[in-house]
């Protein structure tokens, strides 16, 4: 059996910052009001945290293959708390968008250092047999801080407003930081030479890859449009729960709550039946359940569901059903995620360099991400909103089928539940 204790400090990091990245996303609609910046620099609210996240991916991955992963994440940590200064400074001493902007890259480097590093010492300590058990505890703190973080900052903003938020994260991230330091001993693994050229040709990881860039783009497009399909008005395609934020919160939430609960037991049955089947099953299970959200008015009306709940007000017969269906969401992906994380500690552990193997699974998915909410725009304006689903479900069935079809040529039939 691995020794839980040597993770506690890691599953505080997954919290922390998972905290911190969450309320601040939550928070940004109140900057937008503030700076009251140009299109352009709104986007760039969003694109300098992404651009510098995908920057920061194959220089920290390669330097917690050469040197020491405890270092890198240590690193990582104090950029986070340096962030997280920054954006208490910005609320302090008035600052303007620029530096918002600046202190948005930083938080990008430390979010994915940390998030790189974490995931890797997991890999890394976590038994073979185990791994996707402790990958899916560590990613169910980091559900909860998202659920945490969604459901108060906007509260605790009216409140205290900024600063107070930002000093709490900023001790969040520095308990997190003295126990990695005190808990975990350092790591003596080393990778010499530049383990991202040979992860390239690796078999394993060209089929991991053949589903994960296809899933990005359904992944983006259904999480990104479930709140619109709530939030906007029906006239547009949507449920138009704009004057109900609670009950967007509460769709939100449902996915993420589903994922938390059920990560850590599904990583169990995935170390025990076969990592790839989790996969293909979760895959395809998210493909069926994105299709169906364009007809939660119908299911509702049929099966004769009440339009007005307790505290949420007048909403609609469909509620209930998006939440469900949000619900079934993240069961899906709690059978996929800890498994194909595995997958890729699998290959880096096997000597090839497991943040490196995780700094591949980051960089393929960056595509989808950044394409997909342009898609889902030109579809939701000119086709209509289902469309965004039918074509979101439609790409994690075809990275379910490019997956099937990739491990059955390179590993043969017996790697569905072997590998």
């Amino acid at each position: 059996m691995t020794d839980d204790s040597r993770f506690y400090a890691l599953y505080l990091t997954r919290f922390a910052t998972g905290f911190g990245f969450v309320t601040l996303a939550t928070l940004l609609p109140f900057y937008i009001n503030i700076f009251d910046p140009s299109g352009l620099v709104v986007g760039l609210f969003i694109s300098g945290f992404t651009i510098a996240q995908t920057v920061a991916v194959v220089p920290l991955a390669w330097a917690g293959d050469r040197y020491d992963k405890r270092d890198v994440l240590l690193f990582s940590l104090a950029v986070s708390v340096l962030a997280y200064a920054g954006f208490a400074a910005i609320s302090v001493f008035d600052g303007a968008s620029l530096e918002f902007i600046l202190v948005r890259g930083l938080q990008g480097i430390a979010v994915t250092g940390s998030g790189l590093m974490s995931l890797s010492m997991v890999g890394e300590l976590a038994a073979h047999d185990e791994r996707a058990n402790y990958i899916g505890k560590a990613n169910a703190w980091r559900f909860a801080a998202a659920i945490l973080g969604g459901l108060s900052a906007g509260y605790l903003y009216e409140q205290v407003g900024f600063t107070p938020i930002y000093m709490l994260i900023v001790a969040l991230v520095s308990v997190a930081t003295l126990g990695v330091w005190l808990m975990l001993a350092p790591d003596d693994t080393r990778i010499e030479g530049f383990p991202f050229s040979d992860l390239a040709l690796n078999d394993r990881i060209l089929t991991l890859t053949s589903f994960r860039a296809q899933y990005a783009v359904a992944v983006t497009l259904v999480r990104t449009w479930v709140p619109i399909y709530a939030g906007v008005a029906a006239a547009e395609g949507g449920l138009g729960y704009t004057e109900a934020g609670l009950a967007v919160a509460v769709v939100l939430t449902s996915e993420k709550l589903t994922n938390m609960l059920l990560q850590p037991y599904t990583g169990i049955l995935s170390d025990r039946f076969g990592r790839s089947l989790f996969v293909l099953f979760g895959g395809t299970m998210y493909a069926a359940v994105a299709v169906l959200v364009p007809f939660s008015p119908a299911v509702g009306a049929a099966l004769g569901l009440p339009a007005t709940y307790p505290v949420l007000g007048e909403l609609s017969a469909a509620f209930p059903v998006l939440v469900g269906l949000n619900m079934l969401l993240g069961v899906a992906d709690s059978f996929r995620e800890p498994a194909s994380m595995a997958l890729f500690a699998d290959e880096g552990t096997d000597g090839a360099g497991v943040a490196s193997s995780f700094g591949v699974r980051e960089l393929v998915w960056r595509p989808g991400s950044v394409g997909a909410p342009m898609l889902g725009g030109f579809l939701m304006t000119q086709v209509g909103m289902q469309w965004v689903f039918y074509v979101g479900g439609a790409s994690a069935l075809t990275g379910v089928l490019a997956f099937f079809g990739s491990l059955w040529y390179t590993q043969g039939a017996g790697a569905i539940t072997e590998w």
